[in-house]
Order: C-alpha cells, then sequence, then structure tokens
C-alpha cells in the first residue's frame, strides 16, 4: 500500500491532491481508503482522506482510544514520582490504563520475558525507565557492566515495541551523555559531539545508543520513539545508599546518621562541581507531557536553568538546614569528584512550555528529607 513510495516529495504532494477527489462511496478510492484503515497499526487509524499523508513512512497517526501504559523500572524514583502525579494529581484521563511494572514483573535482559511481558500487559504506549544504575563510584568499577546489562535492556524494549505495533516510547537518557571536552551549555544538538567523561563511559554510551536506536526505528520503520535527557533527579523513593547512590540521596543518607550519632558530615570530593538538579515529581509532569504531546524524535533535555545550577556544597547546606543538622561538614578530597559541570540549556523545553514552574530546590530538598526520615526503615539504602 506504499502508493507515494519512491516520490520526491513535490510529486507525492501533486499525486495527493489528484487522487484525493476521486474518492467516491463504495469507489476505488473509498477501497483504499478501507485497506489503509485494515492495515494501520493497531492503536491508530487513517481517519480522512484530508489527513496529511504519512508517506514514505508509516507515521504513527494520532490516538482515538485511550492510552495503556506500560511504565518500566514503574518502582524506581522516577516511576513512583509518575504514579504519584498520575494517581494523587489527576494525570491520568478518563479510560486511560496505566501499569507499572519492575524487575520482578520481567527480566528485561532477556529477550523471551520482555516479549511475555509485552504480550500479556499489550500497551499502547511504553515509558522505559528500567536502567542498570548507580552512583559514580560504583560506575568506574563496573563500566563493562553497566554497558552490556543497559544495552540488552533497552534493544529488548525498542524491538518489542516495534515488533508489537506500540505507538510511542519515550526513554530516559542523562546528561552523562554528553562529551566530556565541551561548550557550555550543553543542547540537545551535542549528544554525539565526542568521548563522554571516562568514569562512567559504560552507562553513557549505552544511553546514548538508544538516540541512535530511536533515529533508525523513525528512518526505517517510522516509529515514533523518542527520549528525554533529564538532569539529576531526586526525590522520594530514590536509593539513599551512601556508597552506590547518587550524590543527593547519599548526602541525605549520612546527614541523617550524622545527625542522630552526633558525628561529623563528610563529604566526598571537594564540593565544587557544580549540578542541576530536578525534582523527580517535577519530571514526572513533563515525562507525562513528552507522552502526550512531544512529537520530535529528537530528545529534549528535561531541565531547571542554568541559572539554577548549584555546586555540591550548596546542596549540601540545603540538606543540612532540611534535617537541622549543627555539627561539623567535612569535604573529603581524597575522593574524586567525577566531571565538574555539565551545564544544560533548557531552552528547547522553554520554546515548548515557556510557564512550567519548577518546585524550588530548598523545598525540593525538604520535602525528600522528611520523606526518607519518615520512611526510613523501608527506604532504598
Amino acid at each position: 500500500m506504499m502508493l507515494c513510495a519512491g516520490l520526491s516529495a513535490d510529486k507525492r504532494d501533486k499525486f495527493v491532491k489528484v487522487w484525493k477527489p476521486q474518492v467516491r462511496p463504495n469507489g476505488f478510492g473509498s477501497r483504499i481508503l478501507d485497506l489503509l484503515r485494515e492495515r494501520a497499526p493497531r492503536h491508530g487509524a487513517v481517519s480522512s482522506v484530508c489527513d496529511p499523508c504519512p508517506w514514505p513512512h508509516p507515521q504513527m497517526e494520532k490516538r482515538v482510544e485511550p492510552m495503556r501504559v506500560l511504565v518500566t523500572g514503574g518502582t524506581g524514583l522516577v516511576g513512583r514520582a509518575i504514579e504519584h502525579v498520575v494517581r494523587e494529581e489527576g494525570g491520568a484521563r478518563e479510560g486511560e490504563e496505566w501499569i507499572f511494572v519492575s524487575s520482578k514483573d520481567a527480566n528485561l535482559m532477556d529477550a523471551k520475558e520482555t516479549r511475555g511481558l509485552f504480550e500479556k500487559r499489550r500497551p499502547s504506549h511504553v515509558i522505559h525507565l528500567a536502567a542498570m544504575v548507580g552512583g559514580l563510584f560504583r560506575n568506574m568499577r563496573e563500566n563493562l557492566d553497566f554497558w552490556r546489562n543497559n544495552i540488552h535492556i533497552n534493544d529488548n524494549i525498542l524491538q518489542t515495541a516495534h515488533e508489537m505495533g506500540v505507538a510511542k516510547v519515550v526513554s530516559c537518557l542523562s546528561t552523562c551523555i554528553f562529551p566530556d571536552k565541551t561548550t557550555y551549555p550543553i543542547d540537545e544538538t551535542m549528544i554525539h559531539n565526542g568521548p563522554p567523561h571516562n568514569s562512567n563511559f559504560g552507562y553513557s554510551y549505552a544511553k546514548r545508543m538508544i538516540d541512535v536506536q530511536n533515529r533508525a526505528y523513525f528512518q526505517q520503520y517510522g516509529r515514533r520513539f523518542t527520549a528525554v535527557i533529564p538532569t539529576n533527579v531526586f526525590g522520594p523513593h530514590d536509593n539513599f545508599n551512601v556508597a552506590d547512590g547518587h550524590v543527593l540521596p547519599g548526602l541525605i543518607h549520612k546527614a541523617y546518621v550524622a545527625h542522630k550519632e552526633g558525628t561529623p558530615l563528610q563529604v566526598w570530593g571537594s564540593g565544587t562541581p557544580r549540578r542541576q538538579f530536578i525534582y523527580s515529581l517535577d519530571l514526572a509532569r513533563l515525562f507525562i507531557w513528552v507522552l502526550r504531546e512531544y512529537d520530535e524524535i529528537d530528545p529534549i533535555i528535561l531541565s531547571v536553568g542554568e541559572e539554577d545550577e548549584v555546586s555540591i556544597k550548596e546542596a549540601a547546606e540545603c540538606v543540612v538546614d532540611a534535617l537541622g543538622f549543627k555539627g561539623q561538614v567535612v569535604f573529603d578530597t581524597t575522593k574524586a569528584d567525577g566531571q565538574f559541570k555539565k551545564t544544560a540549556s533548557n531552552a528547547k523545553l522553554r520554546r515548548y512550555l515557556p510557564d512550567f514552574k519548577f518546585t524550588p530546590f530548598p523545598q525540593a530538598v525538604k520535602e525528600t528529607c522528611d520523606w526518607f526520615v519518615a520512611n526510613y526503615k523501608t527506604a532504598r539504602k
């Protein structure tokens, strides 16, 4: 049914203009539309002869039916935040079904188990959060594992989504994918301009390849797979493990213990590196917007502005204030700092959502600390 395949844009437009008026009830044109509807993806349809011509790719049409959304990594930091927005803030629309799954539901490094999960849940849309993740020091120790495991997970999700006719996949990347040697601020056009920082190159390259695969699925099959690039995410349900967690939840855990035991708070590194932190609930709201409204294959950075970047020392001070810690703060400069800065531009996001309001950093840190204290026994740590 590739009636326009192989035609140049101007000839294709001319063909469509000539062909559209020929559609009559029970005529040849009407039969063509019937066949297109029959062969359209399960969750999309050719709705009108006046729709834009989808060739040379079978583009996914706007959905009419309510979405059935599968969220991988659904019990992690971002997954829990999306679930909160969907269930507690009215983020779901009438008739939609949101399914949050974890590693207990399927081993996504296994292609057969991934296929089984999709056949059981039959999603129309996917938010792909599942990954092998860890903090700076674990990444430095296990670069190969981060590469191999994440490559398997991502390929299984994207290929199965393609085979099952999923209308849209939104995957989660990270600013660590950007080149180490670059100019600032970084933006979406700079992802592949050079190698990432060598401390976590395995994870970084695996995440970069999602962008490569998304472009290839679109180029070859017209699939609407895209990705978001959040900056440093934190919030309730984070991994607060001191050795393997990210910097902010690790600081919160160490400050909590130091406060209880009356010992100094030891901050690894000099405290000078700078980061843009995004609250998980803000990210969740933006993720849902991307799933519904963002129509590009190119990824989009989801971040606070450059002016909201803070140093690790300033972040530690916010944690100290939130927990009421009165003891000494010591910076252990024998520990690695990692990448000094990863300042990202959110200009593209602001073009789409100029009025989106981020939660102020001190407020978000306070809410996260309060959650950690209240859930200390069961929090990941």
